[in-house]
């Protein structure tokens, strides 16, 4: 029991890192790999300010801010020197290695004894709060995320992935949502680190190693299973989704596979997603009346 608490309370906090991932590749159409740099970004501010005395819920909207200003970079390299998406992220994740090792001051950094967002109030159980809490985050992250997608400047923002010369001749900016998307995207992933520092009781500079991956290989899980092309739908897959995966993560370790195969497992993992996905769409398409007209 106390092992599936502990994976679910895993896969909320890694539900905002892949909130943040479905934000860019999905409505975006950006694939943003520095995504493994801006979440150990919010974890090495959060877990620097924490040490220093400031106040965790402070430190956790500081670490946010560091991530979407991260995302802005991304976005500006692309929009402004015209550099491949690719690039960029790789770019951008590089160098923020040397800045998370700066901001850290070393390679990790313990959080014991420190106030941290999970220190139990009203006088509840710790694992109680914590779950409690996550789930009002994450709930209410989604909620806002729907909200905002379906406003005139989200509605903009999706078009930018869907049909850029479309929107584009309808007088927006691209380039402006491309820097918005990634900003916020980033921010989401560096909370989710600041979540993760905090519940780990340590941030470690090689924490961000697959993120991106792991964050793919979720996002594809909730798509197949839970997915039907509604923007709230998707996004309550992408929740359930990453829970899935850190359920598969920990069940394939409680059988007894080695950790260190834990990568080539991940891996294993988004292939068969996505092979899953892509039977279920020519399954579809087989199903459709205009593929049966065809024939």
């Amino acid at each position: 029991m106390y092992l599936f608490v502990e994976t679910l309370e895993q896969g909320l906090i890694y539900s905002l890192v892949v909130l943040g991932v479905y934000l860019s590749f999905r409505i975006l159409d950006y694939a943003d790999l520095s995504v493994d740099g801006t979440l150990p970004l919010g974890a090495a501010v959060a877990a620097g300010m924490i040490v220093a005395g400031y106040n965790p819920w402070l430190a956790t909207v500081m670490a946010t801010i560091a991530g979407m200003i991260g995302g802005f970079i991304t976005g500006f390299l692309h929009t402004k020197f015209k550099i491949n998406p690719l690039l960029t992220g790789i770019l951008t994740m590089t160098a923020l290695y040397s800045v998370n090792l700066e901001v850290m001051g070393r390679a990790n950094i313990p959080l014991l004894n420190q106030d941290m967002i999970f220190m139990p109030i009203f006088g509840l159980e710790e694992g109680t709060f914590t779950l409690g809490l996550l789930i009002g985050i994450v709930a209410l992250l989604v909620f806002l995320l729907y909200r905002f997608l379906d406003t005139e400047v989200g509605l903009a923002l999706r078009a930018t992935g869907n049909n850029r010369q479309m929107i584009t001749s309808l007088g927006v900016n691209t380039d402006n949502m491309k820097l918005l998307g990634l900003g916020l995207s980033n921010g989401m992933v560096s909370l989710g680190g600041a979540l993760l520092a905090q519940y780990q009781g340590f941030a470690d500079i090689g924490m961000g190693i697959g993120t991106i991956i792991g964050g793919l290989a979720s996002l594809i899980i909730g798509e197949v299973l839970l997915s039907n092309g509604s923007i709230s739908r998707d996004l309550i897959a992408v929740v359930f989704g990453s829970i899935i995966f850190r359920m598969i993560i920990a069940l394939v370790l409680w059988l007894g596979l080695p950790p260190a195969y834990l990568k080539l497992m991940t891996a294993v993992i988004v292939i068969a997603a996505l092979a899953a996905s892509n039977i279920k769409s020519i399954g579809l398409k087989k199903e459709s009346p205009v593929y049966a007209d065809s024939n």
